[in-house]
């Protein structure tokens, strides 16, 4: 029960972590401004990985590469850790390679989490307080998805678009969770 418990901690701290960092490198892509309150308690979140690691990798113009890496990393070590915790031994060296590709889906599988649970929050505040404070960051961070699935339905009176990227967002979480068990040989 104890392990279960620490599984479970583990979950909650490098989930939460690693959409820090996916968010920081998507905050950057769409140039959200570096004094908007939740860019500013991401930054503080992440700056302590991030920052070492720009001295080795730096960011890219549009994609923030160190914001990546610091995720994808923190992935491999929460993939680690819960291999530590189950069998009670390191990862052996031929799992190694399968445990970093399981990595880069787990980095994707917090990426694809951060999309549907932002696109939740928007679509409930677009109905209960479509003026509410957080709506045009929210809006930012969405819209470059969005926007080609408007441009695709059909206009109604209703914008069916988050239903459409939720269902999407749902559909490739479930091809990356098959995928990363492939990679474990599980």
């Amino acid at each position: 029960m104890l392990g279960e418990i620490f599984r479970f901690l583990l979950e909650i701290v490098f989930t939460l972590f690693g959409a820090a960092l996916i968010a920081r490198a998507w905050m950057h892509a769409i140039r959200l401004h570096p004094f908007n309150p939740l860019a500013r308690a991401v930054y503080q979140a992440t700056n302590w990985l991030v920052t070492p690691l720009r001295k080795i990798i730096p960011a890219g113009n549009k994609i923030d590469w160190t914001s990546l890496v610091a995720a994808w990393l923190s992935a491999l070590i929460y993939l680690v850790l819960i291999w530590l915790v189950a069998i009670g031994a390191l990862i052996p060296l031929e799992l190694l390679p399968a445990a970093m590709g399981s990595a880069l889906v787990m980095a994707a599988k917090w990426a694809l989490n951060l999309v549907v649970w932002l696109t939740l929050i928007q679509a409930v505040l677009s109905w209960v307080n479509p003026m509410a404070p957080m709506m045009p960051l929210l809006q930012a961070l969405t819209d470059p998805m969005l926007n080609p699935i408007r441009r695709i339905l059909p206009r109604t009176s209703i914008d069916f678009s988050p239903l459409v990227l939720l269902i999407v967002a749902q559909i490739v979480l479930m091809v990356l969770a098959r995928l990363s068990y492939g990679l474990m040989g599980i």
